[in-house]
């Protein structure tokens, strides 16, 4: 069955058309006219990006792999029609450009752009830097990164496409992260972070996956390996957030993904939904067709935070090595905007580990066992074996709550804990009855439906036949950024700026040490009462230098929770000293499992905005089947 979705067009283009009604000028045809390939390389014309001159709409650089280049940023812009593409090619040996160092080693600040191919290290503070709309990054391996991996900005930020990527290496304590994503609602509303086809492993700190962007579609990827949460969905952090007449609730779509819990720290949750300090979502939260594995002694697989609304989990397979005693569902710290919304149906659960806190009554048709009948667990081959339990014992309706176009059924494999090249996720087979976790046993057709795509579209370089995510290339702009590049004529945050100590993601600045959160320090560790002093930020979000937002800064030891072992109330297990007491403004606060009566009170208000709000709510990209 073959889903439809709206298309709608995006402001830039509507303002085109008029600009060209009014006068008489064709503009994409005189851009496009202008476009030319560049060289970058020793063998080339230009030996570093510093060296190219300005683009324009439809320029594409082509650079020489087997070679290291400088940090540089991209401040020119595309357009929705003639995105910039940046793209690495392969030496004969099969190596990738690689840009190494500086303190952003790759900047993306310019609308419209492609960046594809590299080998991108050594960022002191982030890697790829991303505060720019209608962006993809493909096709990439960020590694080795002694902050972020990957950061997008509080300010500026609108949709993001990563795919066919690889990133590991990356973060460090709680407050960095291999991936950590943001969205600006004021600039760009409506976007949509999404992230599919990619492999994440061994994070030497924070979260695997972090975001407070708008919605996130998290789509057929192996992540595994990270040091706190592997996928970590909560608000929107202050500099990006509209007012209250204009909340945007942040929905997450998670589907056919496979998390592990393995590596440097076993013991933590394999997803936190919800809310922290410094926002919430109220959000509705989807989780389909994953495989999840988790260690003898993880904490748990749902791990639901402050403002939320309603958490579907279904046809998941939920597997834990060993024994232990780690809970499904946690909400001991969950403040629900209209009561406990679990639903959920078809989830395969092991038995005989300890598993506790199954919501039993919320969701259907559980089927549980002793072995999933993987493939080979012990060399992570998660697919199900002839017999497997998990074979056609799926279900293609679910219960649950009102969410805006969903993945309905997963669509294609995710990665076997490998890199995947460009095009080549394979297709999830239509057979029979719909499978219980991220893999189809069997071959047929392919399931149709809506939402990620293999390919992108041609004009960005890809080679879907299909068109895969739209003629622009991924994600539709949804309106933004000045055409001339990004955040501002002097290009944003300076290469050797944007960290400095009173801002930025240093664990020294962003939310000051005597503010922030409470000048006591943050919300009290023995339980729930929220400070009147406030979530504001004192340097996280503002231009820390050259001009460029320093996003999200992390707050010190004393905001948020202080205590040594992390709370163990509500039967939950004991969190790691550091968890949230610094992880991107996160006062995350140990509690009792009561509802804060400041959260209850704006969760109230708060669900007025978000029914009117729904129903005006429009898809901002161009993503079909």
């Amino acid at each position: 069955m073959t889903h439809l979705v709206r298309l709608p067009v995006a402001r830039s283009v509507i303002a085109l058309s008029l600009a060209s009604a009014t006068a008489g000028v064709i503009t994409a045809v005189a851009t496009g006219a202008r476009a030319a390939t560049y060289r970058v390389g020793p063998s080339a014309d230009y030996q570093q990006f510093s060296d190219l001159p300005p683009l324009v709409p439809g320029d594409l650089v082509e650079v020489e792999g087997g070679a290291t280049y400088d940090a540089f940023w991209f401040q020119d812009a595309g357009t929705a029609t003639d995105p910039i593409v940046i793209r690495g090619l392969r030496s004969a040996s099969g190596e990738r450009p690689r840009i190494v160092g500086g303190t952003n080693t790759v900047e993306l600040m310019g609308d419209h752009t492609v960046f594809e191919g590299f080998d991108v290290s050594g960022g002191s503070s982030r890697c790829v830097y991303h505060h720019a709309d209608d962006v993809i990054v493909r096709d990439c391996v960020i590694h080795d990164c002694p902050a972020h991996g990957l950061l997008g900005a509080d300010g500026g930020s609108g949709s993001l496409l990563l795919e066919y990527t690889e990133i590991y290496g990356c973060g460090e304590g709680s407050g960095r992260h291999q991936v950590y994503m943001s969205t600006d609602q004021i600039a760009h509303p409506d976007s949509v972070f999404r992230m599919q086809y990619c492999y994440l492993h061994d994070g030497n700190g924070g979260n695997g996956v972090k975001s407070r962007a708008e919605r996130n579609e998290i789509y057929y990827n192996w992540i595994e390996g990270s040091y706190y949460h592997e996928l970590e969905l909560i608000g929107p952090d202050p500099g990006g957030t509209s007012v209250a007449e204009d909340f945007r609730l942040e929905h997450s779509d998670v589907v056919g993904n496979v998390f592990i819990k393995s590596g440097l720290n076993t013991g933590h949750w394999i997803v936190r939904f919800g809310g922290d300090a410094t926002g919430q979502t109220w959000a509705s939260y989807r989780f389909v067709n994953n495989t999840v594995v988790l260690a003898p002694d993880s904490a748990g697989v749902f791990r639901l935070f402050d403002g939320i609304l309603s958490l579907e989990a279904s046809n998941n397979a939920i597997f834990q090595t060993g024994s232990g005693n780690a809970q499904v569902v946690r909400d001991a710290e969950a403040v629900w905007a209209s009561g406990r919304q679990v639903a959920g149906t078809n989830n395969w659960l092991v038995t005989g580990t300890g598993l506790r806190d199954i919501p039993s009554d919320e969701w259907q048709a559980t089927v549980e066992g002793t072995d999933p009948g993987f493939e080979n667990l012990a060399e992570h081959n998660l697919r199900p074996a002839e017999g497997s339990p998990l074979i056609d014992a799926g279900a293609t309706t679910f219960p649950g709550y009102e969410f805006p176009d969903p993945e309905p059924l997963p669509r294609f494999h995710p990665p076997d804990g490998v890199l995947l090249a460009p095009d080549t996720a394979q297709a999830r087979p239509d057979v029979d009855a719909v499978d219980i976790g991220a893999y189809e046993f069997g071959s047929g057709p392919p399931v149709t439906g809506t939402g990620g795509s293999a390919g992108a579209a041609a004009t960005t370089g890809g080679s879907s036949a299909t068109g895969g995510d739209g003629a622009s290339g991924g994600i539709d702009a949804s309106g933004g950024g000045d055409a001339s590049g990004g955040d501002g004529a002097t290009g944003g945050a300076d290469a050797t700026g944007g960290d400095a100590a009173a801002g930025g993601d240093d664990a020294t600045g962003g939310v000051d040490a005597t503010g922030g959160d409470g000048a006591p320090g943050g919300e009290d560790t023995t339980g729930g009462t929220l400070p009147a002093a406030g979530d504001g930020p004192v340097g996280g979000d503002g231009p820390a230098g050259g001009g460029g937002p320093a996003s999200r800064g992390g707050a010190t030891s004393s905001g948020g929770a202080t205590s040594g072992g992390g709370a163990t109330s509500g039967g939950g297990a004991s969190e790691p000293a550091s968890d949230g007491s610094d992880e991107g403004g996160c006062g995350c606060r140990a509690t009792d499992g009561g509802t804060h009566p400041l959260f209850a009170l704006l969760g109230l208000g708060l669900l007025g905005y978000s029914r009117r709000w729904r129903r005006r709510r429009r898809r901002p990209a161009v993503w079909s089947a």
